[in-house]
């Protein structure tokens, strides 16, 4: 049986997976459900898969005590869950609990995860490599967690900017705190 793989990332309405200005965390829009909803799904266990940018990014905020969001258990148990960062770039060793390091194109690498991982593949963020897994046919589920903002003018990291065409299969849907919809979906290229 092949492993499901979920790319899963946070988004504001206009599809920026981050902002600069004077925006914190989350946009300043968390709530308890969402902490609580995102601690649960990092319970169950998983594999997380992470491209080189991810990881570099992930150890400078964990390094950095003046972003509050880290500090959430969710992202405590997400960095403690088994992970494979992929990379051509990176040497060991990480600085990351339990990370095996592969170097490889991420195609070939989560190809391989899927067909021999027992239990389901994650990958938060990593923007580049799952465009590219999801044009490939290896993204099984893309969980966006939509904030109620527009950030038109301080927007970062455009998610699905240079992405191939999808058609999308709403497979679940939750209001957060009354106002943050958690969205995954089937993707399949557009043909």
């Amino acid at each position: 049986m092949t492993a499901t793989y979920t790319f899963d990332v946070f988004s504001s309405l206009d599809g920026f997976g981050a902002a600069g200005g004077n925006w914190s965390g989350y946009w300043g829009k968390q709530g308890p459900e969402l902490l609580d909803h995102r601690l649960a799904q990092y319970d169950q266990e998983q594999r997380m898969v992470i491209g080189a940018n991810t990881y570099r990014a992930f150890v400078q905020i964990l390094a950095s005590t003046t972003e509050e969001s880290i500090h959430d258990q969710w992202v405590t148990k997400m960095t403690n869950l088994p992970a494979t960062v992929v990379s051509t770039t990176l040497e060991g060793p990480l600085d990351w609990p339990d990370a095996t390091l592969v170097s490889g194109d991420a195609l070939d690498v989560v190809a391989r995860l899927k067909e021999e991982s027992d239990v389901p593949l994650r990958s938060h963020g990593s923007l580049s490599m799952n465009r590219a897994l999801m044009a490939a046919g290896l993204v099984d589920r893309v969980q966006v967690t939509l904030f109620p903002v527009i950030t038109g003018q301080t927007g970062l990291d455009p998610i699905f900017q240079g992405a191939a065409d999808f058609d999308l299969e709403l497979l679940e849907t939750r209001t957060l705190d009354g106002r943050i919809q958690e969205l995954v979906y089937k993707p399949t290229l557009h043909a």
